[in-house]
C-alpha cells in the first residue's frame, strides 16, 4: 500500500511530497484546504481517482468510501461520463445562452424521476435550499420553516446550526444568529410532535425542510408512516414540503427517496450523484410553483447555472442508469461489505453497530434504536472517529463521521481487499488503544 513518490519529488522516503504539499498548502490556503468539512477528513494529498480507488502524490492505494463525500456514485472518472464532458468543455462552457444539451438534461430530468414537472438547475446543494425556501415564502406570504435535528442544508447563515447543550445556534462565527430566527428546529421521526406545533403555529409555517431519509447523521430511515403524515398535515396547513434530497437522490434508485418510500414532495434538491461528481445541482418540483421563477416574480440566477459539461454530465449518467441500472449491484456488494464489517469487530471482542442501506450505511461503536439525532448522539462516535484514522492509514478512506459510501465501481476484489484491510487496521488500533 505504500507507494513511492511517482518520479514526482525526487526522494522515495514515504510521504515526503505530500508532506511538501502540506506545507505549501498551509502557507497560502486557510488550514490547508479549501473546505471546511476536509479540515477533519483524512490527510493525505490525492494525485488521481479512478473506479472505487485513490492514488496519493506518494503512490498510496486507497480504497474509496467516501467518494468526495458522495459525488462519485458511479465510480471516478468513467470512461462514459469523461468522454462526453470533454467534448462539451472542447465546444464551449458558458455561452450566456441556452444549450441543447440543456433542454436534453431537464427532460431527462423530469422523465427519470417522474414526479416532477419542471427543473432549474445549480451547482450546488447549498444555493438550491436557498431557493426552494424562497419560492416557498413567495408563493405560501409566509416566513417561517420548519427543520429538523441532525439534517444538512448547506453552510449559509439562515440554514447552518450546531448543537450545543441541546440548544441549536448559530455554527460560527461571524454567522448572524439573527437569521435562524424564521426556523423552527424540531427532532425528526415524531410526527405526534410535529402534529401539536402545527396545530398551534400551522397557518405561519411556509415549508418543511428534511432528509427524507437521514443520510448526512448516522444514514437513518424514516419511521413507518412518517414521511405520509408529514404529507398530510402540510396539505392540511397549506405548506410546501421540500426533499432534500442532494445525498439521497439517484444513490437509492432513480427515482430516489420518493419512489422509495413512495411520497411526492412539493419541491426537491438534488445534487451530488445527479452529474456522476461533476458539480451540479437541481431543483424540481410542480409546476404550479416552479412557474414563479420562470416569470422572473422569484429570482434564481446564477452564471454557471446549465454550464454545458454539467449538462453532459447530467445526461450521460441518467441515461448511464436508465439503461445499465447498477443499483442490484451495489446492494449485493454493500450488504455483504456491512456484514463483514460486523464480523470482524465480532471476531475481536469489538461489536460494531453497522446501519443503514447498501449503497450508504454508517459505523460506530454501541447499542440500542437509532431513530433520530438524538438517540445518534448516545452512540460511542469519537471513538469510531479515532479508528477511522487508522483505517485511512491502512489504505481505507472513510469518513471520521461514520458513513461509508458504495459505488457502482467497488467490486469483489474491493470487497476482499477492504475487509482484510480493515481487519488489520481495527487489530493495530487496539493494540495501539491499550498501549495508551
Amino acid at each position: 500500500m505504500q507507494g513511492n513518490d511517482n518520479g514526482k519529488s525526487g526522494r522515495t522516503d514515504f510521504m515526503t511530497h505530500a508532506s511538501e504539499l502540506r506545507r505549501r498548502a498551509a502557507a497560502c490556503v486557510p488550514g490547508g484546504v479549501h473546505s471546511n468539512v476536509r479540515l477533519i477528513g483524512p490527510d493525505d494529498i490525492i494525485d488521481s481517482a479512478k473506479g472505487a480507488h485513490l492514488y496519493s502524490v506518494d503512490g498510496t492505494d486507497y480504497i474509496d468510501h467516501l467518494l468526495g463525500q458522495g459525488p462519485a456514485f458511479l465510480g471516478h472518472s468513467p470512461d462514459f461520463l469523461t468522454e462526453p464532458v470533454c467534448d462539451a468543455i472542447r465546444n464551449g462552457m458558458i455561452v450566456g445562452g441556452q444549450t441543447e444539451r440543456e433542454v436534453r438534461a431537464a427532460e431527462l430530468l423530469c422523465a427519470t424521476l417522474d414526479w416532477a414537472d419542471m427543473v432549474r438547475f445549480g451547482l450546488s446543494g447549498t444555493e438550491m435550499v436557498q431557493a426552494a425556501l424562497r419560492l416557498a415564502r413567495a408563493v405560501t406570504g409566509r416566513r417561517r420553516v420548519i427543520r429538523f435535528e441532525g439534517h444538512y442544508h448547506g453552510w449559509l447563515d439562515n440554514v447552518l446550526i450546531t448543537d450545543r447543550d441541546g440548544a441549536w445556534e448559530a455554527a460560527s462565527a461571524g454567522q448572524l444568529a439573527s437569521h435562524l430566527d424564521d426556523f423552527l428546529v424540531l427532532p425528526w421521526n415524531d410526527a405526534d410532535l410535529l402534529a401539536d406545533v402545527l396545530a398551534r403555529d400551522g397557518e405561519q409555517i411556509a415549508a418543511i425542510i428534511m432528509e427524507p431519509i437521514m443520510i448526512n447523521s448516522g444514514v437513518i430511515e424514516p419511521g413507518p408512516a412518517y414521511l405520509e403524515r408529514v404529507r398530510r398535515m402540510c396539505a392540511r396547513y397549506g405548506i410546501v414540503l421540500i426533499f432534500d434530497e442532494v445525498i439521497s437522490g439517484f444513490r437509492l434508485g432513480t427515482g430516489g427517496a420518493v419512489r422509495r418510500y413512495g411520497v411526492t414532495p412539493d419541491l426537491a434538491l438534488y445534487g451530488k450523484a445527479i452529474a456522476g461528481g461533476v458539480p451540479v445541482s437541481a431543483l424540481a418540483g410542480r409546476v404550479d410553483l416552479m412557474r414563479r421563477i420562470g416569470t422572473g416574480e422569484v429570482n434564481h440566477s446564477g452564471t454557471f447555472n446549465a454550464w454545458a459539461p454539467g449538462m453532459a454530465a447530467v445526461v450521460a449518467t441518467l441515461e448511464h442508469l436508465r439503461d445499465n441500472p447498477p443499483y442490484a449491484s451495489i446492494a449485493d456488494y454493500g450488504a455483504k461489505l456491512m456484514a463483514g464489517l460486523r464480523e470482524i469487530g465480532e471476531s475481536v471482542g469489538e461489536p460494531l453497530r453497522v446501519e443503514g442501506l447498501p449503497a450508504a450505511f454508517h459505523v460506530s461503536f454501541g447499542e440500542g434504536d437509532v431513530t433520530d439525532y438524538r438517540s445518534l448522539r448516545q452512540l460511542d462516535l469519537d471513538r469510531y472517529a479515532d479508528l477511522a484514522d487508522v483505517l485511512v492509514r491502512h489504505g481505507v478512506w472513510v469518513a471520521k463521521r461514520g458513513i461509508w459510501f458504495v459505488s457502482a465501481a467497488h467490486g469483489m476484489a474491493e470487497l476482499d481487499e477492504t475487509l482484510t484491510r480493515f481487519k488489520v487496521a481495527l487489530k493495530d488500533w487496539l493494540v495501539g488503544r491499550a498501549r495508551a
